[in-house]
């Protein structure tokens, strides 16, 4: 099977970032397939997920699937009662698999872990499931025996997006009958070398061409540099921005405490990569 491109989709919000632009995804989805993608994942760290209520997210889930694109929906959130909830919800609506990301704040041990993702991957059974592994975002990483532990317990753990750099700590992830896709983009063609399945991209919500390109080729420099100049801004507003720029009906809100982008971070921005 071909390496797969995976847009980590923005939200389009309204009302400076206080309600969901529901008239938005559609045409923003489509945007991505027009660039190459394979799919969305929905809800992640680019898409805002963690601050929006589970209302909210019900309600981008519905308004994505049966669009443009195939839909994996991120589900994790701050307990597991919230966390099955959503990925029983993404479930029935139809999503094509359910991510999960470590609960952040709190520092969990493998036990409780293992019942937490163990709940999660039961509430979308047979859906596949997929562990979002991101430390910088959750506060420490999975220990690879909870994942190892994961796939004894339950029928439907499918892989995991893993976006931590260096590669050395994405290495220890690449377990054999998982597809492993690589979060970072200056990793995509190191990762793909090492059997890595893809790539599920924050970059791709606003240059999925370039990315598209990266897990074609196996050369990952470019997204890399671009994602790296991507960061010297304030990074969701910035995506925002730019997909705005590009003729899309995406507005530049964010939900609070993320910002908008100045006006000079706004022309300095777009000099840099448009």
């Amino acid at each position: 099977m071909s390496p797969r491109t995976i847009a980590a989709a923005l939200t389009p919000l309204r009302d400076d970032g206080s309600s969901l632009d529901l008239d938005a995804f559609t045409p923003y989805h489509a945007f991505l397939r027009d660039g190459g993608v394979d799919g969305v994942l929905l809800l992640g760290t680019t898409g805002e997920g963690i601050l929006l209520s589970l209302d909210e997210r019900k309600a981008a889930i519905t308004a994505s699937v049966g669009g443009p694109l195939p839909v994996l929906a991120h589900c994790g959130a701050q307990t597991t009662a919230d966390t099955t909830a959503l990925a029983a919800y993404a479930a029935e609506a139809g999503v094509e698999a359910v991510a999960v990301i470590a609960p952040p704040y709190y520092l969990f041990d493998e036990h409780e872990l293992l019942a937490h993702f163990t709940a999660a991957a039961r509430a979308c059974a047979p859906l596949p499931f997929y562990v979002y592994e991101l430390e910088k975002a959750s506060g420490y990483s999975i220990p690879v025996r909870v994942v190892e532990r994961l796939r004894e317990v339950t029928g439907n753990v499918a892989g995991m997006k893993v976006s931590d750099a260096p590669f050395e700590k994405v290495q220890p992830y690449l377990l054999e009958g998982l597809d492993i896709l690589i979060g970072a983009e200056a990793l995509i063609g190191q990762g793909l070398a090492a059997g890595a399945a893809g790539a599920v991209s924050g970059l791709a919500s606003a240059f999925p061409e370039v990315v598209v390109d990266a897990v074609r080729s196996g050369d990952s420099s470019a997204a890399g540099a671009l994602r790296a100049t991507v960061e010297r801004f304030p990074r969701l507003a910035a995506l925002k921005e730019v997909v705005g720029a590009r003729g899309i009906p995406l507005r530049p809100d964010v939900r609070a405490p993320l910002r908008r982008l100045r006006d000079d971070e706004r022309a300095e921005l777009f000099a840099a990569v448009l």
